[in-house]
């Protein structure tokens, strides 16, 4: 197997584009590619302020590197979610990544912002009795999107990758969840001053070649999976996708981009829909009260009904 620039022994193989590169062409393979997404989505420029979400994993620190090396102006939001030392570890990968590339790194306390009593996403979960993964999610959507506005980023960077993409769009297409469907794309325009404008510029790798980046580049990263993540619906659809990847190469890509292409009327429309405030925070909902406020508030109150405060 030899690189398809130099001709030199390949490190990674990519059987979808049918081609091999070494380490250092891979890198700049890498690179261009992410450019190149950015780039034909519109996705922001050098002049834009943007906000990289960071957990510690292979993803959002490889796309911090990438676009840190692009000459992007970037800052870091790492969010504590509170689940023990697994939040404990990873924000010391963040923190540590951010040292060695000298950048900002905002870092948010859910259990300080949000909840009492040392309540973090494991507790949140126990007091709705509801999986963790749902609450994990709503949880970091509105904190990204509430830093971004707070402190004036233009963008909201995700490392969200194909497989990620693909998995997600196999459980919407499954259950027909037609909101989530209309939001599903590498670009969510701004649609409330509130709101910063949402990328993924990592959508068209799957997750073995993102892995590559980061271990080339040396990226030291979480690599243990989320405690909470266990039995999780996502799992087995990126199983069930490998496994039709692994026979059919490319599957995944065409999945995606089937869809993207297919699904613009929808998309587009959903950025038509009215938002107002909620009259508690100030967010931008669809409801009275947003989704945000009436999850964590049912939480409080069931946890002090259980420990007799109320």
């Amino acid at each position: 197997m030899r690189c398809l620039k130099c001709r030199d022994k390949a490190s990674v193989e990519m059987r979808r584009h049918n081609a091999a590169y070494c380490a250092p062409h891979y890198v700049d393979f890498f690179r261009s590619h992410v450019l190149r997404n950015i780039k034909s989505k519109k996705m922001f420029g050098h002049s834009e302020k943007i906000l990289v979400a960071v957990s510690g994993g292979k993803d959002s620190l490889g796309l911090w590197d990438v676009l840190t090396h692009l000459g992007y102006k970037t800052t870091g939001l790492y969010i504590d979610l509170g689940i023990g030392e697994y939040s404990v570890r990873s924000r010391e990968k963040s923190e540590a990544f951010a040292d060695s590339i000298g950048g900002k790194l905002v870092v948010k306390d859910v259990r300080e912002a949000y909840g009492e009593d040392e309540m973090g996403i494991t507790e949140l979960s126990k007091a709705l009795r509801r999986a963790p993964c749902s609450g994990c999610g709503l949880t970091k959507r509105y904190v990204t999107n509430q830093v971004a506005h707070e402190l004036g980023f233009d963008v909201l960077a995700t490392g969200h990758n194909l497989d990620d993409e693909t998995a997600t769009l196999m459980g919407n297409v499954l259950h027909w969840q037609m909101g989530y469907l209309a939001r599903q794309s590498p670009v969510l325009e701004s649609t409330h001053v509130r709101l910063a404008r949402k990328v993924k510029p990592l959508y068209t790798f799957t997750e073995r070649e993102s892995l590559s980046y980061v271990l080339i580049r040396g990226i030291d990263y979480i690599e243990e999976e989320c405690p909470n993540a266990h039995g999780a619906l996502s799992i087995l659809y990126k199983e069930a996708l490998n496994t039709i990847e692994n026979q059919s190469p490319g599957a995944k890509s065409s999945f995606l981009m089937g869809f993207l292409d297919r699904a613009k009327p929808l998309i587009e429309a959903a950025e038509d829909v009215e938002l107002a405030e909620c009259i508690q925070c100030g967010e931008p909902t669809t409801a009275e009260l947003c989704a945000f406020c009436r999850m964590w508030d049912r939480a409080k109150s069931a946890r002090r009904l259980n420990r007799g405060k109320i």
